[in-house]
């Protein structure tokens, strides 16, 4: 830090300086890593969770043990996790941090795709059913269109949660924009670390902004006029 300014002029130097937008630990580069392990994370937990609570939500059974495993996975510290795999066989970088990741954001996922699911008008499915559809049918045609809106929700919660967390990849030898900040720390460049936190803030409330406009899309409009009234 500069004798002659505090740490927010000096910030702010630090984002005027170009050669810290360029190269392997430059801002660019340092956010599409950041952006690759949050997209990871979330797709992996989505495999898992979203068929595993979408069928959990039409059979009306499980949600006792949809709560236990989003309580376990909130439970277990991110950062213990992270540590754990990567000493175990996964080794360091952004492996381990991925699937770290990917645990933390199975809870909103797996919840909202059961509740989505599983809350659906029970007049709408027994219509279907009375329609002469098929248990699959009416996931597909009724359940899933009207489960969707809520679907997007915890898809938008866990991309947000995990982006900021994303940060730790850092301190198991990965990329993305926590190495900012760890090398901030380590060097005693304190406007580096206010950038790096800066960046990683601005970046969640960019896609919380865009997945707000995704789950807006999907939500059936006679849906958004009784929210909104």
């Amino acid at each position: 830090m500069n004798a002659d300014g505090g740490v927010v002029t000096d910030t702010v130097r630090w984002f005027n300086d170009p050669l810290n937008w360029q190269g392997p630990d430059g801002v660019w580069h340092l956010t599409a890593v950041h952006l690759w392990i949050t997209f990871a994370a979330v797709l992996l937990a989505a495999v898992v969770s979203l068929p595993l609570g979408v069928w959990m939500g039409h059979r009306s059974r499980g949600g006792g043990i949809v709560v236990v495993i989003a309580n376990l996975s909130r439970a277990v510290p991110t950062l213990a996790l992270l540590t754990l795999f990567a000493v175990a066989n996964l080794g360091f970088g952004n492996r381990p941090t991925i699937l770290a990741l990917a645990v933390f954001a199975v809870p909103p996922l797996l919840a909202n795709a059961y509740i989505g699911v599983a809350e659906v008008d029970r007049d709408a499915k027994d219509a279907a059913r009375g329609m002469g559809m098929s248990g699959m049918q009416v996931l597909r045609v009724v359940e899933l269109p009207l489960a969707v809106p809520l679907i997007a929700a915890g898809l938008r919660t866990a991309v947000v949660q995990v982006c900021a967390t994303a940060s730790l990849a850092a301190l198991v030898a990965g990329g993305g924009l926590g190495v900012l900040i760890n090398l901030g720390f380590s060097q005693r460049r304190f406007e580096q670390v206010l950038a790096g936190g800066l960046l990683i803030a601005l970046l969640c409330l960019v896609l919380e902004g865009l997945l707000a406009l995704l789950q807006r899309a999907v939500t059936p409009e006679a849906f958004r006029r009784s929210s909104a009234s």
